[in-house]
């Protein structure tokens, strides 16, 4: 008899690395993992089978229906936004070939063991495209300005249409009516600030990067200007708003796709949280103009309403919480220790 799993790819991310310490610390679900690279140690005694490769390997797919039967799915695997400008060729065949390889594996297991499969997708602000000029900063609401600027918000935008058709429309023609196998759940994301991953370029990365700098002692030239505005969340809000729509019962959700957002400084603010927690700190402004277009056709704001009326979405880290007790504290003794 296969073993009932959770199955989470993209898992040495950062996102990954979260949810699997809290699905862990849970102790409910054995847990599966996919990613290009092997897990750390930590990580990797934390769940049942780590495997190393790509989700564009149908045959390593294959392997794992045939050993586990997957109940639910966190699809986290993807080729983020700054690299998928270098690369949009691979990065449409990691984000969206990769994404419809796991909607198969998904209506596979759901039409296998007989049930729904569960299947969490993590969309982006960078599915939206908003003409900066006429942005005043009132929240963007799920169905509007979707037309993003970017190959990784194409991307987000073209999977979260992959999952409703699979989740409401799976070959409708079909005699048999096989659609409605696949749970499908999304979330769009605003920028993630983590205190236990060091950032690597993301073009929401700027936050962190001034209290990595900070840390160090080093200088840091913010690649966005000063007034540049974005919605943000600490990193454990946005693994509980995961499981806190993985787990709503599916007649409370009068969507697949939500939005979510805890703050949404200005990046002058976010530099003033920093120079307080650092007062010797070296912080200036010299704007990328390629990066700084693309944040400007992201919402300055988003309408997370939805989100809260159907599953309780409350982030517990404001602004300033989300620095003074989470962020820069961490981020501190990460350096301390050596």
């Amino acid at each position: 008899m296969r073993k009932p799993v959770v199955l989470v790819t993209g898992a040495a991310g950062e996102i990954g690395h979260a949810l699997i310490y809290q699905l862990a610390s849970e102790d409910q679900s054995a847990i599966v993992t996919v990613d290009l690279k092997p897990l750390d140690k930590q990580l990797e005694r934390r769940v049942m089978r780590a495997f190393t490769g790509s989700i564009l390997d149908k045959s390593l797919l294959e392997n794992i229906l045939a050993e586990f039967a997957v109940d639910q799915v966190f699809h986290l695997a993807a080729l983020l936004s700054t690299r998928a400008e270098f690369t949009p060729v691979t990065a449409h065949q990691v984000n969206v070939e990769g994404t419809l390889n796991l909607l198969e594996f998904a209506q596979a297991q759901g039409r296998s063991h007989g049930r729904q499969v569960l299947f969490f997708y993590p969309s982006s602000i960078a599915a939206y495209g908003v003409d900066p000029d006429a942005d005043d900063g009132t929240p963007i609401r799920e169905n509007e300005a979707t037309r993003p600027i970017t190959m990784y918000g194409c991307n987000k935008l073209y999977c979260e249409h992959l999952g409703r058709y699979y989740a409401r429309f799976y070959k409708q023609l079909d005699a048999e009516q096989p659609s409605g196998r696949v749970d499908f759940r999304a979330i769009r994301f605003p920028g993630l600030i983590s205190a236990f991953t060091v950032p690597s370029g993301g073009t929401s990365d700027y936050a962190s990067e001034m209290i990595h700098a900070a840390s160090q002692s080093e200088p840091y030239s913010c690649f966005v200007r000063p007034d540049t505005r974005i919605p943000f969340m600490a990193m454990p809000d946005a693994v509980a708003a995961i499981l806190e729509l993985a787990r709503a019962p599916h007649e409370n959700l009068s969507q697949l796709v939500y939005n979510i957002s805890a703050f949404n400084p200005s990046a002058q603010a976010i530099r003033q949280l920093v120079l307080h927690a650092f007062p010797g700190a070296e912080i200036s402004f010299k704007p990328d103009h390629k990066r700084q277009a693309i944040v400007d056709s992201w919402p300055q704001a988003v309408d997370d309403s939805a989100a809260r009326a159907d599953w309780g979405l409350n982030p517990k880290y404001d602004l300033s919480r989300a620095f003074n007790d989470y962020l820069i504290p961490h981020i501190s003794k990460r350096y301390e220790s050596g």
